[in-house]
């Protein structure tokens, strides 16, 4: 399987998760995540799955500074309604790597290792998302932007691609373009306050 090969240099996401040691599945239940897991679970590679995926890196090395994050302990609000835009998407890759669902998640065994009604939606937040420990209450709200500029071939190669209308060298510099404004995002503005912003 080939995929760009900045893929590979994304920080991955590393947790603890109870249920996974509890049934053998992972060694001690550490279990990682990395940019290509939450690209496949996608189907795609944009602006908005990096900044999803960043979003949760950053908010849990925030909450987690000393050890492991605890998938399943972990409650996320999102500023936006679960139908408006892309908040759909970016909740599955919360999802995902946190374990945290509205109501869809693992509704235990014996009371534990419960991953459900741990995201609400149309939160009362002054950032879009808030990540929140539950065993200690600490949070974190985060603001993200996708600010790093638009190549300005890209949209004239999409409606050509979309319209079926590209060359073969059209759609190849396309998808280059597309995937390097989203390299930008993940690896050279990770840590830029233009891209992403958390407070307390």
């Amino acid at each position: 399987m080939k995929y760009p090969k900045f893929f590979d240099q994304v920080e991955s996401i590393i947790l603890h998760d109870d249920i996974s040691e509890f049934l053998a599945v992972f060694e001690k239940g550490i279990i990682e995540f990395s940019y290509l897991d939450v690209v496949k679970s996608a189907g795609h590679s944009c602006p908005t799955v990096a900044g999803a995926y960043l979003v949760t890196l950053k908010a849990l090395k925030y909450l987690y500074p000393d050890s492991l994050p605890e998938r399943g302990q972990i409650h996320i609000s999102v500023k936006d309604s679960f139908s408006e835009g892309v908040t759909g998407v970016i909740a599955s890759v919360f999802s995902q790597i946190t374990g945290a669902t509205e109501i869809s998640g693992f509704k235990g065994i014996a009371g534990k290792f419960i991953k459900h009604s741990l995201m609400d939606f149309d939160a009362d937040i002054q950032g879009q998302y808030q990540f929140t420990r539950k065993d200690t209450g600490d949070s974190v709200q985060v603001v993200y932007q996708a600010a790093v500029p638009v190549d300005p071939r890209q949209q004239m190669l999409m409606q050509k691609t979309i319209m079926g209308q590209a060359t073969e060298e059209e759609k190849e510099l396309f998808g280059q373009l597309w995937q390097e404004r989203v390299r930008a995002i993940l690896i050279d503005m990770a840590d830029s306050t233009q891209v992403i912003k958390l407070f307390t």
